[in-house]
C-alpha cells in the first residue's frame, strides 16, 4: 500500500475565539476559544488519522510554537517530520461572531526560509519515499520561498515516481500546475480566474476542469463550497451534490477532501467510493468548530447522503 506525506511550508497554530457582537475599534470579550495545529497539509494528516489511515506530516517548524505543534500531532499518533528553521511558527487567530454570524482571520506571516533549507528538505524527502507513495503539496508559502516553489517540488517528485497532489492558489498553484502533478484541487474561483472566464453552472466547472484534464494533470476535483464539487479525469467526470448539515466551522473543509481522496487513493477504492468518503469527509469536518477532524463514526453516518451525477 503506498504511504502518504503531507507537506506544509507555511504552518501555524490556529486559535479559534468565539466573540459575540465582535466589532472593530472596541473591546472585545472572548467567551470560548481552543487551539490545533494548523496549516493545510497538517489538516489533511489530521483527517487521515481520524478515517483510520496514516501518513507523515513535514512541516516548517520554528520556536516554540514549532515544538507544541509537534508535540501535539505526536500525541495524536501522527508522524512528524520537521523541518527546523530560526523564528517562531506564526498564530493564525480566527474570530467567530455567534451572533452577528461572521468568521474574521487575522494571520500572522511566520518564520522566514531560504531555498536551500527547501532543496534540502525535498532531498530529504525524495530519499524516504518509494515509487507510488502520494505525497500532498499544500497551502501557502512561507516568507523567502521561491514563486516556484511547488513547481520545482513537482517535478522532481514526479520524477522519483511519486503521486502529487497539489492544493494551493494564486501563483504557487500556477507554478505548481506547470509540472503537472497527479492531482489538484481548486475552488471555482480559483479555477475561474485561473483560465480567465466566468464558470457560472456545474456545466461549465465541468468543462474547465476536463480542459486542466487535458493539459496532461490526471485528476482535477474542483469544490464549490456548500454546491458540492466536480470531479473529473481522462476517462469521466461526475458531480458531487453537497451534503446539508449543521455548520461549525468551513476552516479546513478543502483540506478534509483532499485527505480523504488521498486516502482512497492509497486504498484502492473506487471512484464513487472515493467521492462519496470525500464529500461526506468535508461535511463531517464543517460541523466541527476550529480545524479539529471529525470521527470516522460520523463521516460513515453522511456517506449515503451523498448524491454522485455521472456528467461523462
Amino acid at each position: 500500500m503506498p504511504s502518504i506525506y503531507t507537506v506544509t511550508l507555511n504552518p501555524a497554530l490556529d486559535k479559534t475565539v468565539q466573540v459575540p457582537n465582535f466589532a472593530v475599534d472596541q473591546v472585545n470579550r472572548i467567551t470560548w476559544l481552543r487551539q490545533d495545529a494548523g496549516g493545510k497539509g497538517i489538516n489533511v494528516s489530521k483527517v487521515i488519522a481520524k478515517l483510520g489511515g496514516e501518513s507523515t506530516a513535514i512541516a516548517v517548524l520554528a520556536g516554540q510554537t514549532g515544538k507544541w505543534i509537534a508535540d501535539t500531532l505526536g500525541e495524536n499518533n501522527i508522524k512528524v517530520q520537521a523541518i527546523s528553521v530560526p523564528g517562531e511558527t506564526r498564530t493564525n487567530l480566527k474570530i467567530v461572531d455567534t451572533e452577528g454570524g461572521t468568521n474574521t482571520d487575522i494571520n500572522e506571516p511566520g518564520p522566514e526560509v531560504t531555498d536551500t533549507m527547501l532543496d534540502q528538505a525535498l532531498s530529504d524527502l525524495i530519499a524516504k519515499t518509494s515509487v507510488g507513495d502520494i505525497v500532498v503539496l499544500s497551502g501557502s508559502l512561507p516568507r523567502g520561498a521561491a514563486a516556484d516553489t511547488y513547481g520545482r517540488w513537482t517535478r522532481a517528485l514526479r520524477e522519483a515516481g511519486l503521486k502529487v497532489y497539489l492544493d494551493a492558489d494564486g501563483a504557487a498553484l500556477s507554478a505548481g500546475l506547470e509540472q503537472k502533478p497527479y492531482f489538484t484541487k481548486p475552488n471555482d474561483h480559483e479555477l475561474s480566474a485561473m483560465l480567465g472566464r466566468e464558470l457560472a453552472d456545474v456545466d461549465a466547472i465541468a468543462a474547465a476542469a476536463s480542459e486542466i484534464v487535458a493539459g496532461g494533470i490526471d485528476t482535477v476535483c474542483v469544490s464549490m463550497g456548500g454546491n458540492g464539487a466536480v470531479y473529473a479525469t481522462a476517462d469521466e467526470v461526475w458531480y458531487a451534490g453537497p451534503v446539508k448539515v449543521q455548520v461549525g466551522s468551513t476552516v479546513g473543509a478543502g483540506d478534509s477532501v483532499v485527505a480523504a481522496l488521498a486516502f482512497a487513493d492509497a486504498q484502492g477504492l473506487s471512484t464513487e467510493d472515493a467521492l462519496r468518503l470525500a464529500m461526506a469527509t468535508g461535511a463531517a469536518n464543517v460541523m466541527e468548530s476550529g480545524t479539529q477532524a471529525a470521527e470516522r463514526s460520523v463521516v460513515d453516518s453522511l456517506i449515503e447522503k451523498v448524491q454522485l451525477t455521472r456528467l461523462r
